[in-house]
């Protein structure tokens, strides 16, 4: 399963965020994590085995980094990848 979970960070913290999320929540299923411009300050893309995982991942991990004030997530429900 994959999920988008969408952060925004304190102001000027986006960078911390992710150096933090690569540092520490690399074993929880978090594959890739990006500072974005828009309304959110960063993606990270988690991929776990379960719903119930997911929420242990979001809930307990990634709500718990330090500047982090929101998050939101986007399950995927389909898709593909590019074979380039």
């Amino acid at each position: 399963m994959r999920a988008y979970v969408m952060l925004t960070t304190k102001p000027g913290t986006s960078m911390e965020v992710l150096k933090y999320i690569k540092e520490v929540c690399s074993l929880e299923g978090v594959v890739q994590a990006d500072s974005v411009f828009g309304r959110f300050d960063a993606i990270v893309v988690v991929e776990v085995p379960s719903l119930e995982k997911l929420s242990e991942v979001v809930y307990k991990v990634i709500e718990k980094v330090p500047n982090v004030i929101h998050t939101e997530t986007a399950i995927v429900l389909t898709g593909f990848k590019s074979e380039k």
